[in-house]
């Protein structure tokens, strides 16, 4: 129901009548609002407001705008506009629900949760636990969380969020015993904040060795910053305080956060974000909620929104150098090349014990045709692989790809084939090295049995498919080339070098006027290389082209 009333406020609702003078200021924002573009529509209302607007739907619209931006302030001053003209709104209550808790008005959150509700029952639920919490009332606070638990969809985040308050009120022994599920009411879901939180009660508790075990088996299923942080503290004899919840405040925005994270796989986007931005407005470090809310504005394409919000992760959080590396990635979607790749070279020398901070350093300079260096980074990475293990095929396969464009084909194959020992059969590594031999003179019928494996790997690979034939073209199997190169095209038919090859085999097969035809569709395709060839393929013929590159005829193996 209530993404239903998110999308019909902020999406359909009807076009009001305007003045002249608030009309642009309108449209940009509803231009705004419809691509998402949450920063511009801000500007927009902004503007609006300014001049004394009072349409309860453009009020309404900025509500939410403002919220999913995170200025609950100015949202709440949206909402008072409205109320005063006895208008009411759903996201209104959302707001000074977050601003109340921010702001310690515990009887105005109380009372907007028991009179109309905000968030639904989940939601609601665990923040009158926690309001009761930092109303200093225990014995509420966990009639609360037993309360919400007694419905069953509900029990496991109840049941975490009573464990969390046991724990920040010291009560460990209480907290394991919800915790480990000896409590009988019932067993908590495996989230990675759970089990951070519960071998940090270890830990209290006079239990390390348990702690250590528990995030051990947890980082051997997963990889997570924060519980691979927690392992190797503890592993060095360090100690390990409670500190994931260190007050109710922190708890109501762990409330917001799980309620968001639940959002995020089947609501609206803007819904989640909504929720997501009230647990960063209640605890500026949980880093969870701010990576969370970053994916959802990548995903809706504001990547200097993104970009901004994961730029305010405190550098000492465990998670720090993760959310670099996904920054740099939104830098470089961007086009802000430089700034990413110093933002990573920068990371090295803070987190350069790290295996994936090089390896992201690489993956970007490999990313921008910076081989040589991307290749020096590679080595980095892969020299501090305490261990090889098929995990790190990936590694080695891009490393071979750095490498066999500086032109360095033997240390390239090396790797590759370092790669296949790790994963064998990957059809990706299959198709590089197959088709690398074939470029190189070299083991012809080793390769082409490699691409013949990719493609039955991946048969809908266009680019698979593609390499396939391009090597029975090379090899003088020209008939044989036709029917895979014609499919190869069909899988992948705006990519102007698979049409570009297509041309190729057509012409060796006869089939002239067809060549030309995909040449000049190759040509439509806007190419990033190759276009002075397609265009002298053209004018005077393949033939020619190719007796001028001095590359008549099959290739054969070197010797």
């Amino acid at each position: 129901m209530l993404r239903s009333l998110l999308l019909a406020a902020a999406c359909l609702a009807p076009f009001p009548a305007l003045s002249q003078g608030i009309a642009g200021p309108y449209l940009s924002a509803r231009v705004a609002g419809f691509t998402n573009d949450y920063a511009a529509a801000g500007e927009s209302y902004a503007e609006l407001l300014a001049q004394g607007e009072t349409t309860p739907q453009i009020l309404e619209n900025a509500l939410i705008i403002y919220s999913v931006l995170g200025d609950f302030d100015a949202a709440v001053g949206v909402a008072d506009i409205l109320e005063s003209q006895g208008e009411s709104s759903q996201f209104a209550g959302s707001a000074r629900m977050v601003v109340a808790l921010r702001d310690g008005d515990l009887g105005t959150a109380r009372g907007l949760i028991e009179g109309d509700g905000v968030a639904g029952p989940l939601l609601d639920g665990l923040l009158l636990g926690w309001i009761a919490a930092a109303d200093d009332d225990p014995e509420r606070a966990l009639t609360a969380f037993d309360a919400l638990a007694e419905t069953e969809a509900f029990t496991p985040f109840a049941l975490q969020h009573k464990a969390y308050f046991l724990a920040m009120t010291g009560d460990f022994e209480g907290a394991d015993e919800v915790m480990s599920g000896r409590s009988g009411d019932g067993l908590l879901d495996a989230t990675t904040r759970g089990i951070a939180a519960h071998a940090q009660v270890m830990t209290q508790l006079g239990r390390p060795e348990d702690a250590l075990d528990l995030l051990t088996k947890a980082n051997e299923a997963t990889s997570n910053a924060l519980l691979r942080d927690l392992q190797e503290r503890l592993a060095a004899g360090q100690d390990i305080p409670f500190d994931l919840i260190r007050t109710p405040q922190d708890g109501m925005a762990e409330a917001y956060f799980v309620f968001s994270a639940l959002l995020a796989s089947d609501a609206s986007a803007t819904f989640t974000l909504l929720n997501a931005r009230g647990a960063a407005s209640l605890r500026a470090d949980h880093v969870d909620a701010l990576v969370l809310i970053a994916q959802l504005l990548e995903g809706q394409g504001q990547l200097d929104l993104a970009e901004q919000v994961l730029e305010t992760v405190p550098a000492d959080d465990p998670s720090f150098y993760e959310s670099e590396i996904t920054r740099a990635d939104i830098m470089l979607a961007m086009e802000a090349e430089d700034a990413a790749v110093t933002a990573l070279q920068d990371l090295t020398q803070s987190d350069g014990d790290k295996v994936e901070v090089w390896a992201a350093l690489a993956d970007a300079l490999r990313r921008l045709d910076r081989f040589e260096t991307s290749a020096e980074a590679y080595d980095r990475a892969i020299g501090l692989l305490p261990d090889v293990t098929e995990r790190n095929w990936l590694l080695f396969y891009a490393r071979g790809i750095a490498r066999e464009r500086l032109g360095d084909w033997e240390e390239a194959e090396a790797d590759f084939r370092r790669a296949l020992d790790l994963n064998p059969g990957n059809p990706n590594v299959l198709n590089y090295l197959g088709y690398g031999l074939v470029e190189q003179r070299m083991k012809l019928d080793e390769a082409l049995d490699m691409i013949e494996r990719a493609v039955a790997a991946r048969p809908d690979d266009g680019f698979i498919t593609d390499s396939l034939a391009w090597v029975l073209y090379r090899l003088g199997r020209y008939e044989e080339a036709v029917e895979p190169m014609e499919r190869a095209v069909m899988l992948s038919p705006l990519d102007p070098l698979i049409n570009d090859h297509l041309g190729d085999v057509l012409w060796a097969v006869g089939r002239k006027r067809e060549a030309e035809f995909q040449w000049r569709r190759a040509l439509s395709l806007e190419p990033e290389e190759q276009v002075e060839r397609i265009r002298r393929k053209l004018e005077s013929g393949l033939d020619v082209v190719l007796e001028e590159e001095g590359g008549v005829g099959p290739i054969k193996a070197a010797d």
